[in-house]
């Protein structure tokens, strides 16, 4: 079964989150065992203090241990050691003013101390037996000077920290204390279990909200991408108006609108291979027309074969000829498959050759041509001559066919930092703003200036434009000072 993305999130986020709550519920629990021992250990440590003073008064008084066999202690709540709980004993201890001893006002029964094992049994709160020399009477043994057992039991696997006991400055015992760990209290493991049960609770509890939000996060985080994908799916079905609205500034936001740009993209490009399509259909229609036209005429006799109409069929081929090949050398420059065989060149030589051999067309239509380039200019150029040479008679094939007789083209040349700029500058008429924007689109045509009769398929300047991108260079449409077009060329050179 395939596990949807959303699931698959919540799941990641359930984890990641669960797995943060046991491990802070490991350290809650570790840590409330430890400081809860440390606890009961300080406290047992200073009323050890205390029971170290009382257990030296009374070997004092009684020269022996023979006491505690006699009424043996118990550890209870009050720090003192009492005789055994079932005796009955005679007033509660009271206090001194002032002070926080207690003064001998009689023995008190206190609560035993009891091993945590025995807080599930029946008998639990039931005070331990007198000692027998076999098992623990509580936390506490006392060694006499020799350190050997008179009170208590001390099992092999219980540590007890041995303090001496001193009378008179001589030391006549030893006490131990057990690890409160063995020896709580029953409501000292009552309080315990309960800060426990809270503890596995709120962890619990945690859980279940984690469990609560991530879903609804995981779905919010998850809409966003299935909406691109929702989108994706769309643009591959050939639909590139989809758009996706996103006002998010995160990196979600930022796909939305980079796929946003790259649907504008597609769908623009769809536009133009349609237009592509159309415009071609188009410029191959009419000279297929006419000669199709033409050579119907002379079958059917209403056209005899003379002279003027094979120069008429002969124009339309060539202009059929010409469209094809210009189509042929876009493709291949779109395709990237336009050869390129460059070398070290002086690109104004080029340029002269150019003009020389287009010179005889523009006085044919008294087109006044004017070559302005220095003679002390030198540059060397990375480039293929031949393209540089299309480049070239593309832009000049332009001018004459575009400018009206009688008027005048000026090509100039001269170096701009690392770039020899060429322009050609043409008299009326001109082109609109807007229009030189549009020129070197491919089939568009300034319609007030071009037409069948004059101007070609509108794609010599694309054909132009790709030559010089080639060439890692710029080309530029812009106003001419003559009324006319000016068409700025800017290539990389070097001095020399």
């Amino acid at each position: 079964m395939k596990i949807g993305i959303t699931y698959r999130l919540f799941f990641i986020i359930l984890c990641a989150t669960g797995l943060t709550i046991l491990c802070l519920f490991l350290i809650m629990w570790w840590s409330l065992d430890r400081e809860f021992n440390q606890y009961i250990r300080m406290i047992d440590q200073s009323r050890l203090t205390q029971v170290i003073s009382d257990l030296s008064g009374k070997y004092d008084e009684k020269g022996n241990w023979d006491f505690l066999k006699q009424a043996p202690p118990y550890w209870g709540a009050s720090g003192d050691i009492s005789s055994s709980p079932e005796q009955k004993v005679g007033p509660q201890p009271s206090f001194k003013p002032g002070t926080n001893k207690m003064h001998d006002a009689g023995p008190m029964p206190v609560p035993p101390v009891v091993n945590k094992s025995q807080v599930s049994q029946p008998n639990a709160g039931t005070p331990p037996r007198p000692f027998d020399g076999k098992r623990p009477n509580g936390p506490l043994i006392i060694l006499d000077a020799d350190k050997k057992p008179v009170f208590g039991y001390r099992p092999p696997d219980l540590n007890f920290d041995f303090l001496p006991i001193n009378v008179r400055n001589k030391t006549v015992g030893y006490i131990g204390l057990a690890s409160p760990l063995h020896f709580l209290h029953p409501m000292q493991v009552q309080f315990l279990s309960r800060q426990k049960l809270a503890l596995i609770l709120g962890a619990s509890g945690m859980v279940l909200v984690a469990i609560i939000i991530s879903f609804p996060l995981a779905r919010r985080l998850v809409k966003p991408i299935k909406e691109i994908a929702a989108a994706t799916h769309s643009i591959a079905s050939g639909r590139y108006a989809t758009r996706i609205s996103s006002s998010s500034s995160s990196e979600l936001g930022q796909l939305a609108r980079d796929f946003n740009a790259m649907a504008l993209t597609l769908e623009k490009n769809e536009k133009e291979r349609r237009q592509w399509v159309a415009d071609i259909s188009h410029e191959l229609r009419t000279p297929v027309a006419v000669l199709q036209g033409e050579i119907e005429a002379l079958l059917d006799g209403i056209h005899k074969i003379t002279p003027e109409t094979i120069r008429s069929l002969h124009a339309e081929t060539l202009r059929l000829k010409y469209l094809v090949e210009d189509l042929y050398q876009l493709s291949l420059s779109d395709l990237g498959a336009l050869t390129y065989q460059k070398e070290y060149l002086d690109p104004i030589d080029v340029l002269r050759d150019s003009v020389e051999s287009y010179r005889t067309e523009f006085d044919r239509k008294h087109i006044a041509l004017t070559l302005a380039v220095s003679g002390d200019i030198k540059t060397t150029a990375f480039a293929d001559r031949e393209r540089l040479s299309q480049l070239f008679l593309n832009v000049l094939e332009n001018s004459l066919r575009y400018t009206d007789a009688g008027g005048e083209l000026r090509v100039g040349a001269q170096v701009d930092n690392d770039f020899l700029i060429i322009e050609f500058q043409d008299s009326a008429p001109g082109v609109s703003a807007r229009d030189r924007e549009r020129l070197f689109e491919r089939f568009y045509r300034v319609e007030e200036s071009r037409n069948r009769e004059s101007g070609g398929a509108g794609l010599g300047l694309t054909i132009c434009k790709n030559i010089v991108d080639a060439h890692e260079g710029m080309i530029s449409a812009h106003e001419s000072p003559l009324g006319g077009l000016l068409i700025r060329i800017a290539l990389p050179v070097s001095r020399g």
